[in-house]
């Protein structure tokens, strides 16, 4: 079997009408080899640039929503604040790398919710990039699709969207010798510059080449048709209705402050306190609540219950590359509720954990999956 790099399957009609209006907003989401943040090398970079060079004078907007050492759970939660209410007329997703430690049930889910989410209005267009992780090297050398990317493709194919596998690409050109393993992945895991480098032109050969296709088509593929209604979905219990709720709604007990983060570019507001034992209560109405948090090794554990149950305590792993704060978690707390009304409470407790060197809360926000 040929493993192909390029996956081209419905023109990118959105990108090329706004480009020929003079103006794009292009918008990218994924973990760290993608996150803007990152000093070890960004390929965004290398295609916001050569979106500049190829088409001089364009107004290039960038939305870069990447956070390292996330995936597309929550990211679906993140979709509509970070690049949808921003305009994107491009988005690029790339989550086959973090999404690997999920279960393949759970990533479906959480990726045709996605999907789903940044399709529905008909507003922009979609690529899937694929990036390189250690555990597809054994598939990648035997000539088959890694797991994660095999999935991502079923998804691609039901919804007609191209991708770029830029992993696979660099792998290429690593065994012409046009690079060394070394220069593509010093850590084994992130692109560095160079590596960025050759995942970027990859994206750009993916658009050159979709620019050839819309040329060969005729004017018309230039310009945006009626707005295609989205195909039945593949995956029972997607989350393309995940919805964050308003911390407004939260209730305080104890020593609290709703705070303007300067820590996270990802977290506007958070419900912050250092008070052991102070408290949190909210209704919500889903079968499923998530907690996302400004995380690190000085944060506090918790212990939650919801309508009036079991208490039950967090138990956070803190890897030694975590830091005192700024690392994005997603904590599940209930994932099988009944639908209908339900009521969650939170208690701030120290943890007495391993790694644990603090007592901070930071609550960025909640969400729910109706």
């Amino acid at each position: 079997m040929k493993l192909e790099v390029y996956r081209h399957r419905a023109p990118l009609a959105h990108t090329f009408e706004s480009i020929g209006l003079g103006g794009i907003t292009v918008g990218f989401i994924g973990g760290s080899i993608t996150d803007a943040r990152k000093c070890h090398g960004n390929w965004p970079e290398t295609v916001v640039h050569g979106l500049a060079e190829r088409y001089e004078g364009l107004r290039i907007r960038v939305e870069n929503a990447a956070i390292s050492a996330t995936g597309s759970d929550l990211a679906v939660f993140r979709a509509e604040r970070d690049l949808i209410s921003r305009g994107c007329d491009l988005v690029f997703v790339e989550f086959a790398v973090n999404d690997e430690h999920e279960p393949a049930a759970k990533r479906m889910k959480t990726r045709e919710g996605l999907i789903r989410k940044l399709l529905k209005d008909g507003k922009r267009d979609v690529v899937l990039v694929y990036a390189y992780s250690q555990q597809m090297y054994e598939d990648m050398a035997g000539g088959r699709l890694p797991p994660s990317i095999e999935e991502f493709e079923r998804l691609a194919e039901h919804y007609g969207i191209g991708s770029a596998w830029a992993g696979l690409h660099a792998w290429e050109e690593v065994k012409r010798g046009r690079m060394r393993w070394e220069e593509w992945l010093p850590d084994g895991l992130h692109p560095d510059g160079r590596g960025s480098f050759s995942y970027g032109s990859c994206v750009m050969e993916f658009l050159a080449r979709e620019e050839l296709r819309a040329n060969a088509s005729g004017p018309d593929s230039f310009t945006v048709s009626v707005r295609r209604e989205l195909p039945e979905p593949i995956t029972p219990g997607h989350w393309e209705d995940a919805q964050l709720l308003s911390l407004d709604s939260v209730r305080c007990k104890g020593i609290w402050s709703l705070r303007r983060w300067p820590y996270a570019p990802w977290a506007e507001q958070v419900l912050y306190t250092s008070s052991i034992g102070s408290g949190l209560e909210f209704p919500f109405r889903g079968t499923a609540l998530y907690l996302g948090f400004d995380f690190g090794k000085r944060s506090a554990e918790f212990r939650y219950r919801i309508d009036g149950g079991e208490w039950r305590e967090s138990n956070r792993e803190r890897p030694s590359w975590c830091g005192d704060r700024g690392w994005f978690v997603l904590n599940a707390l209930a994932e099988e509720l009944e639908r209908g009304e339900h009521r969650c409470e939170v208690e701030v407790i120290h943890g007495n954990r391993e790694g644990c060197e603090g007592t901070q809360f930071c609550l960025a926000w909640v969400g729910v999956l109706p």
